[in-house]
């Protein structure tokens, strides 16, 4: 019967194409509300505490009856997919995240350990046929009406990627990275300046603002933050950075929102915490929820125990047009 669910639903969500990026329409309920979880940096096979953040999401998203749930990166530790019959899509996904609240969709970007796999297995469709849940694209839009969700691939903006040789990444269809990353920010800008939507929101695996392990992603300070303060986005949202924090920009109303806490975390791995932006910071695992009506918006931080450790919210006038 859940399994029926999940493919009506994924039926009703429609793709289409705008301004480069491929768009889903995702209907909220009737009640006018929209609800999802965030969580990124999980895939390892249940261990470091997955299951158990997999557990306490599954109650969170029953209480708050979710619409989807929204990956920030690093899907599958150590080296993303093999290929795309590797065991590990079944062992880190489908087999850890069993609850019925999240037999929804799943909307995802890649993080830099994915790119260290094969890229193009966990971004094909053969996975959907395994797992209808699983919607992996490099950059798209989410269309929930009132609220627009922009999924941006940021990991080709870090240079540091292309230079070190410890690792190996997977960079087919990115390369040249300066074209590919000029392409990804026009995109981004055509959608947010054709939006209308009453909330946009940003999600990206690297960080713009942390006090986490990685700090601040210099690139995207750079190239990525004038765009999202050009057109007034509401929330950033990633991963990359292994805790929960929340940091409020100096010069927009932009809040930085990390939920990169789905399996291990770095315990005291943090610097600058007294900065006068920092909000929230929180070095165990866990995830995050979001609740969004036209004129509202709710921020909630969770543990590995569904204990609420952070909440922020804000609210928007609606603005009538009057003929």
């Amino acid at each position: 019967m859940v399994l029926l669910l999940v493919i009506l639903a994924s039926f009703l969500i429609v793709c289409s194409r705008a301004t480069g990026l491929e768009k889903f329409d995702h209907p909220i309920k009737v009640n006018g509300n929209l609800r999802f979880l965030v969580v990124g940096d999980w895939g390892r096979k249940g261990d470091y505490n997955q299951s158990a953040v997999a557990l306490q999401m599954g109650k969170i998203g029953e209480e708050l009856d979710i619409d989807f749930v929204v990956s920030t990166g690093d899907n599958f530790y150590t080296n993303g997919l093999t290929g795309e019959d590797d065991p590990n899509f079944l062992e880190s996904f489908t087999n850890v995240y069993k609850a019925k609240s999240l037999q929804n969709q799943w909307y995802t970007v890649l993080g830099n350990h994915d790119y260290r796999g094969d890229v193009v297995a966990q971004l094909s469709p053969y996975l959907r046929k395994i797992d209808s849940r699983w919607i992996c694209l490099r950059s798209f839009i989410i269309n929930a009406e009132f609220a627009e969700i922009f999924m941006v691939d940021t990991t080709p903006f870090v240079n540091e990627y292309f230079v070190e040789t410890e690792h190996t990444y997977d960079w087919r269809n990115v390369m040249p990275q300066k074209t590919y990353t000029e392409n990804v920010l026009k995109d981004l800008e055509n959608a947010l300046s054709e939006s209308r939507a009453k909330w946009k929101i940003v999600v990206g695996h690297h960080a713009i603002r942390s006090v986490g392990h990685h700090g601040d992603t210099n690139e995207l300070v750079e190239r990525l933050l004038p765009i999202l303060r050009a057109y007034d986005v509401d929330l950033y949202m990633n991963g990359h950075d292994h805790c929960l924090e929340h940091i409020s920009d100096t010069e927009s109303p932009i809040q930085f929102l990390t939920s990169g806490a789905g399996s291990k975390a770095w315990r005291g791995d943090v610097k600058g915490l007294n900065r006068e932006d920092m909000k929230f910071f929180y070095d165990g695992q866990g995830f995050m929820s979001v609740q969004l009506t036209p004129t509202h918006v709710e921020i909630a931080y969770y543990d590995v125990f569904g204990k609420v450790l952070h909440k922020w919210s804000r609210s928007k006038q609606l603005h009538h047009i009057v003929i």
